[in-house]
């Protein structure tokens, strides 16, 4: 199956420093892939230089065959690309609901189903009339998640999940996660909750100081000596 998104021995330089040095991976339709590794690793700088934030300065990214490398985010999302972002970027003064609506480009009645729909794909639905500021760190990231979903986006790049979210709101994002898997999507995220990385992912990547270090099955990393001493330094 040809990959969706392909990262040709990406290089991101900032100040002289390889933030992102000589990073490839391939992703496949309709899994889960996870993208870990110590703080500074490079995990955020590889998802601007997807989406279109920061531009490689050597290598390739690659969309469905076509390169994506110099285009500019709303290009990029217009291509079938969506991100969450580590820091919440809700509209506290508008309603869940109209949170939603913000990023519809279609008709409202069908922009409304669309979001009534996706409340209740993370059991929100009874608070699609509360401002979102008065949500609490969970639901906000679940707003913010199912914002992303509104426009039918085909690769869901999610930065930190589970950072910071309770139990019960993490089960219901986690079983949105598989259910867009199993309609055909395909997810990459960020994470450093590893009990979530290693019962969601298929594929796990890991960087180190801007290099990929290993890659494989969840439980081909965790029995990896180098993935171990990166992250405990023995």
């Amino acid at each position: 199956m040809a990959p969706i998104l392909e990262v040709r021995s990406a290089i991101k330089r900032f100040g002289g420093v390889a933030a992102v040095n000589r990073v490839s991976l391939a992703l496949e339709p309709g899994r889960i892939y996870g993208l870990i590794g110590p703080n500074g690793s490079g995990k955020t700088t590889l998802f601007n230089c997807i989406t279109g934030v920061d531009h490689v300065d050597e290598g390739e990214i690659l969309l469905k065959g076509r390169r994506v490398d110099r285009l500019k985010p709303h290009q990029i999302f217009h291509l079938g690309v969506g991100r969450t972002f580590q820091v919440i970027r809700v509209f506290p003064e508008l309603t869940a609901l109209e949170n939603l609506l913000v990023v519809t480009t279609g008709g409202y009645p069908e922009a409304r189903r669309r979001a009534q729909e996706l409340l209740a794909l993370v059991k929100l639905e009874r608070l699609g009339d509360e401002f979102a500021g008065n949500l609490s760190y969970g639901q906000q990231k679940l707003v913010e998640f199912i914002r992303v979903l509104m426009t039918d986006p085909e690769l869901i790049l999610l930065d930190e999940p589970a950072a910071g979210v309770n139990r019960t709101l993490l089960n219901e994002l986690l079983n949105a996660v598989r259910r867009l898997r199993d309609q055909g999507k395909t997810i990459l995220l960020v994470e450093h909750d590893m009990k979530v990385v290693m019962g969601l992912c298929e594929t796990v990547f890991v960087l180190d100081h801007g290099e990929k270090l290993a890659e494989g099955a969840p439980g081909v990393i965790q029995a990896d000596e180098r993935v171990i001493e990166a992250y405990f330094g023995r």
